[in-house]
């Protein structure tokens, strides 16, 4: 007998039972997804715009698939602590990110150890949507237009005050931007967030920001704030009336924008079952008026549109953070 050839025949069959049945029981875990519930991590506190996003598609997605959608704020590192939970977490589908343009592309120059690599450690699901930020002044702050303001900061260096949400964010960048184009010397104060942002201006505390439109634009509309431009490519369909920063000579824009992500490895099935249903959700009109309120246009795209976006940005931010040395230690 020869046993060389018996255990040989005895390998080889033991590889393909051993191959056969876990792929059966893949495929049949992808047509049942989700069979528990799923969690949607938002890497950002309550009330902002990551924890929007992630509540109306959890709670669509919920009602769709029969299974409850857990939200969890996990916030921190500008965003990094809960993309960083994410990307760790196992590669089934049940546990993803709301991430975007801070934790997703920012912090790629700004962190020498971030923890986590953006385009190698999470599957792309879709890019879900973006918002306009507005660039306004404090009405004690005697300016009208964007051109006025570099005309006083040029004037008086480093006497003009200019707030962000925080060090590293989109607003923060578009400054830095900014004072690249025009070699003006503003000083920057940073925030602990948009809402904390938007009460230093209207209390006159900071001069000058950027920021989410929907917290400026009521008080621009009775005057106590002072529009110069919106940071986008387009016109904000909530201001029509007020130009993009390119139009007056500045093509500055960082629409902040966010994506849903699940860890890498995660089934291709399970991926494209999650992104089908994203980008359904997405373009439901009643979803779409609620956050059209809040300026916020919905996209829902295939995974592959989020993917080279994040690689644009990434590469786009990078050059910026270099050129104005910024970054987080």
């Amino acid at each position: 007998m020869n046993y060389g050839n018996t255990l040989k025949q005895i390998a080889i069959t033991c590889v393909v039972a051993a191959a056969l049945v876990p792929a059966g029981d893949a495929q049949a875990q992808t047509t049942n997804f989700p069979t528990r519930a799923i969690r949607i991590i938002a890497p950002f506190p309550a009330g902002g715009g990551y924890d929007f996003m992630a509540r109306n598609i959890g709670q669509r997605l919920s009602e769709a698939w029969g299974q409850p959608a857990l939200i969890e704020n996990r916030s921190g590192a500008n965003g990094n602590i809960g993309s960083d939970a994410v990307a760790k977490a196992p590669p089934d589908g049940y546990t993803l990110l709301l991430g975007g343009i801070g934790p997703q592309a920012l912090s790629v120059p700004l962190y020498l150890k971030l923890p986590y690599d953006p385009l190698k450690d999470f599957e792309a699901v879709s890019l879900v949507a973006a918002q306009p930020n507005l660039l306004v002044v404090h009405p004690s702050l005697p300016v009208k237009n964007v051109k006025e303001l570099i005309a006083l900061a040029k004037a008086k260096p480093g006497e003009v005050t200019f707030g962000s949400p925080s060090n590293g964010s989109g607003q923060h960048f578009g400054l830095e931007q900014l004072k690249i184009m025009t070699g003006v010397s503003m000083v920057h104060v940073p925030y602990k967030g948009a809402a904390p942002l938007h009460s230093a201006l209207l209390s006159g505390e900071v001069s000058v920001g950027f920021n989410i439109i929907q917290l400026p634009l009521p008080y621009v509309k009775t005057g106590r704030l002072r529009a110069l431009a919106t940071a986008s490519t387009k016109r904000a369909a909530l201001a029509p009336d007020i130009p993009t920063m390119a139009e007056l000579g500045y093509p500055i824009d960082f629409d902040t924008w966010y994506g849903l992500y699940a860890p890498a490895g995660t089934p291709k099935d399970v991926v494209a079952k999650i992104s089908a249903e994203v980008m359904r959700i997405l373009a439901l009109q009643e979803f779409k008026d609620r956050a059209a309120v809040l300026g916020v246009e919905l996209l829902g795209t295939p995974p592959d549109r989020l993917s080279a976006h994040m690689r644009n940005e990434i590469t786009r931010w990078t050059k910026v953070a270099r050129a104005a040395n910024i970054k987080v230690e």
